[in-house]
C-alpha cells in the first residue's frame, strides 16, 4: 500500500494538539488521587511505574484517532500501554501511531516532579515524521514541544486560543551546538545510570542521570539545554521524538557498537514490560561530534539491557 506519509502527518497536526490538551488537563486532574496500579515487573522502577492515568489518556487518544480522521486508521497504533480501540487500525501497515499516555510515570505518580508529558508520534521504519509533546505542568498552563518537517517549535500553552493556533504562532527553534550546552541525558542502565553519566563526563560532556533530569529531555533539547543522549534499549514510546529533533538539525540518533542510524525495522519485545525497544545502546545529538564521543565512551559496553537473561 502507498502511504501518503505528508498528509498524515498533517492531519495530526490538526486534530491531536486540542485532545493532547485535554489528555493533560485530565492527567493533571487525575494526579492529585491516589491512582498507582500494578502491571509491569522488570525490576525498574522507571520502567515499572504505571497508573490509571496512563490507562485513561491512551484510551481517550485512541478513540480519538479512531473517530477524528479516518486516514489514521491506515496506520498501526503502537501504544506503551494495552488499552484502546486497536482493532479499527491497520495491524499490517508499516506506518505507525505511537503513543506514550504518561511519559515519566514514575515522578507523575510519586509527585517528584512537573516533567510529565503526553506524547503522540507518527513513525515509519525508517524515521520519525511528526512528533506533538504536551507537558501539562510546565508553567502556568503546560508547554509544547512540536517537530514536523523541518520545523521544530517549543513554548508554552495558550487556554485562550486553540492549540493549534497556539503552535502555529510559536517560532521555529534551531539547534544549539555542544559549545551551548553539554548536557547529556542518560537512561536505561538500570541501577547503573549513574556511573554511567560520570563516564560520560569524564570524556567531556556532561552526563545528567534520568533521576536527576530537570524535567522533560523534549523539551530540553527543543531548547539546547540538553545537547543530547545516551539511552541503553530505547523503547518507541517516546525516545524517537529526540531523534526526530536532532535529524531535523542535522544529527542523528546512531548505534554506538557501529555508528549506524537507528531505524524499527527489527525490534526487540521486552517481555519483562510488555515495551517495544531498539535493541542496544543508542547515541542521539544534534551535533555530530557528540555523537563520535558518545559512540566512543558506550561502544565497548554490554548492549544486553539484562546481562543477567542475555538480552
Amino acid at each position: 500500500m502507498d502511504y501518503d506519509i505528508a498528509a498524515i502527518a498533517d492531519a495530526l497536526s490538526v486534530h491531536i494538539p486540542p485532545i493532547v490538551r485535554w489528555c493533560g488537563a485530565i492527567a493533571k486532574r487525575m494526579r492529585t488521587h491516589n491512582i498507582s496500579i500494578t502491571g509491569k515487573e522488570s525490576g525498574y522502577s522507571n520502567t515499572d511505574a504505571l497508573t490509571l492515568a496512563d490507562l485513561t489518556v491512551q484510551e481517550l487518544l485512541v478513540a480519538a484517532l479512531r473517530d477524528s480522521d479516518p486516514i489514521f486508521r491506515q496506520c498501526r497504533i503502537d501504544g506503551e500501554e494495552e488499552t484502546g480501540d486497536m482493532a479499527c487500525f491497520s495491524q499490517t501497515s508499516e506506518l505507525a501511531i505511537a503513543i506514550d499516555p504518561i511519559d515519566g510515570t514514575k515522578q507523575y505518580r510519586d509527585r517528584t516532579g512537573n516533567g510529565y508529558s503526553v506524547i503522540v508520534q507518527l513513525q515509519s521504519p525508517e524515521d520519525v515524521h511528526y512528533s506533538l509533546v504536551y507537558i501539562p505542568e510546565n508553567g502556568p498552563h503546560g508547554m509544547w514541544v512540536e517537530a514536523k518537517g523541518n520545523r521544530v517549535v517549543c513554548g508554552e500553552d495558550d487556554p485562550t486560543r486553540s492549540a493549534v493556533d497556539v503552535l502555529k504562532s510559536l517560532p521555529p527553534r534551531s539547534a544549539k551546538s555542544a559549545d551551548d550546552s553539554r548536557r547529556i541525558y542518560v537512561i536505561g542502565f538500570l541501577d547503573q545510570d549513574d556511573s554511567r553519566a560520570q563516564a560520560v563526563t569524564a570524556a567531556g560532556l556532561q552526563g545528567v542521570a534520568a533521576d536527576v533530569t530537570p524535567g522533560s529531555i523534549y523539551e530540553l533539547m527543543a531548547r539546547g539545554e540538553f545537547i543530547g543522549s545516551l539511552i541503553h534499549s530505547p523503547n518507541i514510546y517516546d525516545f524517537p521524538v529526540s531523534m526526530q529533533l536532532a535529524r531535523i538539525w542535522g544529527g542523528d540518533a546512531v548505534m554506538v557498537q557501529d555508528g549506524s542510524s537507528v531505524n524499527f525495522h527489527e525490534l526487540w519485545l521486552d517481555d519483562r514490560c510488555d515495551m517495544l525497544r531498539v535493541r542496544g545502546i543508542v547515541a542521539c545529538s544534534p551535533d555530530r561530534r557528540v555523537l563520535k564521543t558518545l559512540c566512543d565512551v558506550a561502544r565497548d559496553w554490554n548492549p544486553d539491557r539484562y546481562p543477567d537473561l542475555g538480552c
